[in-house]
């Protein structure tokens, strides 16, 4: 009989995964409470260098703001963070203030330092992020302003961006006039999360068609069936290319919602995380490379944090996966998390080719780390 006093494989990965944790409650969150907090404009500063000053800012977006409005969010009653609650008030609030626009509506993508409007384009990827974070963050206060806001950008989407096949423009300009840019995956992947954040805090029959609808015609018009991946420009463009983090975030998104595990869109993200982890993760160090071209080889190898943070989080709902996710884990910590903080980018031979921490990268470790956590207490 095997000896019941040895630690299990499950209980290594789950002490393993406590001390990602603790890095990154008493490391990553730190961050952006104190130094990575620009106080007088109640917003993140875009980043912080590796002694945690923050870099000089030349912009604030739309889509930094709500990313860290859903990482407060998500600590809301946190013991180890008791101003959650407040911090995503104020954030709240700087999103309606900085960024919504009053005379054309939506929210402009970016803002300077001083505060007035700098791109004032309408980035669907922006206001995907909107509705994520406003999604979440109704779910936790159930304030009648948040949930206004929420159909507010839920409006917009539909009413200024969709194209009548079922996917979006990616950016718009100020007043709404079309700039002939055309659908892109990766807005459109995070639409698709924040229609499942939406339909996690409440019924919604519109936002329900909508992802349906999304995702029948990602599937028709960005799904490569002849090499079984996701492309990042639809079918017909030229130059196009495929992204391993994209492959592994599309099916987290597919296979954690029992409606889309049933759709042809999730049978062709089995094939492309099959293609994407043989073609793009390193079976040694567990290095997940940027971008491949269409047949498979390698177009970027560098390796960035929120990628290897998709593949993980994507291993949690594989089958037998408790060897690979011990080994993503291992290679997160190793090659990733340091004791002031993470870095944010390696070049393909593993070095570290970008020191600079950005405020919208908790928001990937949170998502990742929420998926484990599910992941240990199924």
């Amino acid at each position: 009989m095997p000896d019941a006093s040895l630690p299990t494989a499950k209980s290594e990965l789950s002490a393993a995964f406590a001390e990602v944790q603790r890095h990154f409650m008493r490391v990553v969150v730190p961050l952006w409470q104190g130094p990575g907090w620009n106080a007088e404009m109640a917003l993140p500063f875009e980043a912080v260098d590796a002694q945690h000053r923050p870099l000089p800012p030349q912009r604030y977006r739309a889509m930094a703001c709500a990313r860290q409005l859903f990482l407060f969010s998500s600590l809301i009653d946190h013991p180890d963070v008791p101003d959650a609650a407040t911090r995503a008030a104020a954030l709240f609030r700087s999103l309606q203030q900085h960024f919504h626009d009053a005379e054309h509506g939506g929210w402009f993508y970016s803002i300077d330092p001083q505060g007035a409007p700098l791109d004032r384009r309408k980035d669907l990827y922006t206001h995907a992020f909107i509705v994520f974070a406003c999604a979440h963050y109704w779910g936790q206060v159930r304030e009648p302003l948040v949930e206004s806001v929420l159909n507010a950008a839920l409006n917009v989407v539909a009413e200024r961006f969709a194209d009548g096949d079922g996917l979006f423009e990616s950016v718009l300009a100020e007043d709404w006039s079309s700039l002939n840019a055309g659908p892109l995956q990766n807005p459109l992947m995070h639409l698709a999360e924040a229609f499942l954040g939406t339909l996690a805090v409440r019924d919604d029959a519109d936002t329900q068609g909508a992802l349906d609808a999304l995702v029948e015609a990602m599937q028709r018009r960005f799904v490569d069936v002849e090499h079984g991946v996701m492309l990042e420009k639809p079918l017909d463009a030229v130059d196009n290319w495929s992204e391993p983090g994209h492959q592994f975030e599309w099916f987290y998104l597919l296979a954690s919602s029992a409606r889309l595990r049933g759709t042809p869109l999730y049978r062709s993200l089995e094939t492309a995380f099959a293609h994407a982890e043989a073609q793009g993760v390193d079976q040694t160090t567990g290095a997940v490379a940027a971008m491949l071209e269409v047949n498979g080889s390698v177009k970027d190898g560098t390796q960035r944090i929120w990628a290897q943070a998709e593949y993980l989080r994507a291993l949690t709902l594989r089958p037998d996966s408790e060897r690979l996710l011990a080994r993503q884990l291992k290679a997160l910590q190793a090659q990733f998390l340091h004791p002031a903080g993470w870095n944010e980018c390696l070049d393909s031979q593993g070095q570290i080719s970008r020191s600079d921490m950005p405020s919208t990268t908790p928001y990937h470790l949170a998502t990742c780390y929420i998926g484990l956590a599910e992941y240990f207490n199924a």
